[in-house]
């Protein structure tokens, strides 16, 4: 998987206006990527909802992950998974998913990483650079001295997520980030194209 760019990750709780219409949005942005995540839906809602995030991704020729959810992403078809630490393990997960299903893992340090890579995960999210009030269990920030010494450590593709804004992003890409994900720093905003637009530039 080679994506540079901003990683777009639906948040309901925080969006001023829905995941469809976020990930309209964030498709019409140039994002290549897409994350369906939704910790508070039943599965059958969660089913109607990835199958049509999966079409718009589609028709936008953008990857297409679910979070933790493997039924839902085998149920709707999806690209593939991202994991965190507590959900299923990678060697269960790619069994189940298929070896052309992309794989992505959270880690927090380069012993997480140098693990992740040596497993044959697709990519890393690595967690939290900043602090973050999106995710209260994410940890202890690393810092980008720390995204940087793990991109250092790791060849394979980065996302940084946690605390990521307008205001640091640059330097997360400076020190060897290729994705960047920015929750709450664009799903509450009025116009979510033009907020990823602008974190988009940052790859140019």
């Amino acid at each position: 998987m080679r994506i540079k760019g901003y990683y777009f990750i639906t948040d309901a709780g925080l969006s001023s206006a829905g995941n469809i219409s976020d990930v309209k949005n964030a498709l019409a942005a140039g994002v290549k990527i897409v994350q369906y995540r939704n910790k508070a839906g039943s599965s059958r809602q969660m089913y109607k909802e990835a199958l049509t995030i999966k079409a718009l991704c589609r028709k936008a020729g953008a990857i297409f992950i679910v979070n933790d959810r493997i039924d839902i992403a085998l149920a709707v078809k999806a690209d593939g998974v991202h994991l965190g630490t507590d959900d299923m393990p990678y060697g269960q997960a790619r069994r189940l998913l298929g070896k052309a299903a992309v794989i992505g893992l959270t880690i927090h340090n380069i012993k997480e990483g140098k693990e992740t890579q040596r497993l044959g995960a697709d990519y890393i999210g690595v967690s939290p650079i900043f602090a973050t009030g999106t995710k209260r269990d994410a940890g202890r920030p690393i810092g980008v001295s720390g995204l940087r010494e793990i991109s250092k450590a790791v060849k394979m593709p980065i996302a940084a997520i946690g605390g990521i804004t307008l205001d640091n992003g640059r330097e997360a890409v400076m020190a060897g980030a290729d994705m960047l994900c920015a929750i709450s720093a664009v799903v509450t905003k009025k116009d979510v194209k033009r907020e990823i637009k602008k974190f988009q530039e940052f790859f140019t």
